[in-house]
């Protein structure tokens, strides 16, 4: 060992980075090296899909300051959910676990089985002063959790231009935009004199339906003509049925409202990345972007969310931190939302549960290609009780490759085999093929692996007439 290594060593000890510390890049030796643990902003906004940014190549979106982001941090091109679905999604995020697994799956009005520790409620312990601004969207009050030393929340899902808001413990009514009230309050909380890292979890309504865009953007995309992806030659007759169709009467408004709601978290994005540059933090903070789940619009016909299509699973992400990720950078390995919190974790320099089922991402923000790389994860949805979301249970499995996707719950429903290398689009089953025979019985094996490694069980949430045999 020589000379120089045990310097640097005991130099990133004494700067308090820890163990994570000691796998940053070369550039940060000496004097270039953050001080302390990293400064930690999470942004989670709701139903995003990936691809509608314009850094992702949508036609006509504007998003300009997310595009910031993207072009001074990292894409992550393939992340996806494990659950499309606000709360089982809200959850896997905190605990790192499947929804099976930590007691959300179904928007029945919980939290996770308090059994789970949480991210936030780790990094507090392990020094972080934490905060909590936005949407919980659990259960269904608006009281503190645990594991935030500052709350700032409404019950459910909250409405757009108006109110009840439970800070710290008392109540505010307001009257404003709730979009940029929520990140005029996490700027606020940002620019406090503190002498301990933070994490600051903003959490937005938008862009949830009922599509409510901010005044200032009522005649965004006026001029555009709405269009949904439809295809001619998506073959309907091999799918299980699956509402809700898309509304015939109002979906070009709904369409050119989801667009237009949007903005106001691009513009406050804008806001968080000014505020931490004015404040000389952008150096040692981390700002990851993305959804709790994706959302269709038009594919297969499809409206809302929940189904194992790409739409529905695949979400946007993006990170920047300076010392850590090259700016600019497109990484394209299978990242999870149950991979947030042992990430976060491992930045902070603390040791993530076992009881987290996801894997830090950090090796791959680093761009160490020799890491090892996820090559398939689980999918589940589990039927809501609710009438109005009549869908059937799906467990389904992803590789890089194909997607493997059953209704257990739904007798005669047909499984559902893609090629995503040939058919990106998810146009043609060929499950009822019998020259994929071989692919199919693979596939469905490792459905089956998966299940047995992540200790599948159908939630206690889950009506039992809802369960697959």
């Amino acid at each position: 060992m020589t000379r120089e290594t045990i310097s640097r060593r005991r130099f990133l000890k004494a700067a308090g980075l820890g163990a994570v510390a000691l796998a940053l890049p070369p550039r940060l030796d000496g004097a270039g090296a953050p001080r302390g643990k990293p400064n930690i902003v999470f942004i989670l906004i709701d139903d995003q899909r990936w691809d509608v940014m314009a850094c992702a190549a949508h036609p006509f979106v504007k998003s300009p300051n997310l595009d910031r982001l993207a072009r001074e941090g990292a894409m992550f091109t393939r992340a996806f959910v494990t659950t499309s679905l606000c709360s089982p999604s809200r959850a896997s995020f905190l605990t790192g676990r499947y929804a099976h697994g930590h007691g959300v799956g179904t928007n029945a009005g919980r939290d996770p089985d308090p059994q789970w520790p949480t991210f936030p409620a780790l990094l507090r312990t392990a020094g972080y002063e934490t905060a909590f601004v936005g949407k919980w969207h659990m259960a269904g009050h608006n009281r503190p959790r645990p594991g935030f030393d500052h709350w700032v929340s409404f019950r459910g899902q909250g409405n757009y231009t108006r109110n009840t808001l439970n800070v710290n413990g008392e109540t505010v009514e307001l009257a404003k935009y709730v979009t940029d009230d929520l990140t005029d309050r996490a700027v606020e909380w940002l620019r406090r004199k503190r002498t301990r890292p933070f994490m600051l979890y903003l959490s937005h309504k938008a862009v949830h339906a009922n599509f409510t865009p901010a005044p200032r953007h009522a005649n965004l995309y006026a001029d555009v003509e709405m269009a949904l992806n439809t295809r001619q030659d998506d073959r309907l007759d091999t799918k299980v049925r699956w509402g809700r169709y898309f509304p015939e009467n109002t979906w070009q408004k709904d369409l050119r409202r989801y667009m237009q709601t949007l903005r106001a978290v691009d513009d406050g994005v804008g806001k968080v990345l000014d505020t931490l540059d004015s404040l000389g933090l952008a150096d040692t903070t981390m700002v990851i972007f993305t959804s709790d789940n994706g959302y269709f619009h038009g594919e297969h016909r499809l409206w809302d969310k929940r189904a194992a299509y790409e739409p529905s699973i695949r979400i946007p992400m993006l990170v920047r931190y300076p010392p850590l990720v090259r700016p600019g950078a497109r990484i394209d390995a299978l990242v999870l939302n149950i991979d947030l919190a042992p990430t976060l974790l491992d930045l902070a320099g603390a040791e993530a549960p076992e009881t987290m089922q996801g894997r830090s991402w950090l090796p791959l923000a680093r761009g160490d290609t020799s890491a090892g790389r996820r090559t398939s994860f689980l999918y589940e949805y589990f039927r809501e009780g609710d009438p109005r979301f009549n869908r059937p249970s799906v467990l389904a499995v992803r590789t890089a490759r194909y997607k493997y996707i059953t209704y257990p719950d739904r007798e005669g429903a047909p499984v559902e085999l893609y090629d995503l290398q040939t058919d990106p689009e998810e146009l043609t089953n060929l499950a009822p093929d019998a020259k994929h025979k071989e692919t199919l019985a693979r596939l469905a094996a490792e459905l089956e692996s998966q299940k047995k490694a992540t200790g599948f069980r159908w939630p206690e949430s889950v009506n039992r007439e809802d369960r697959g045999k």
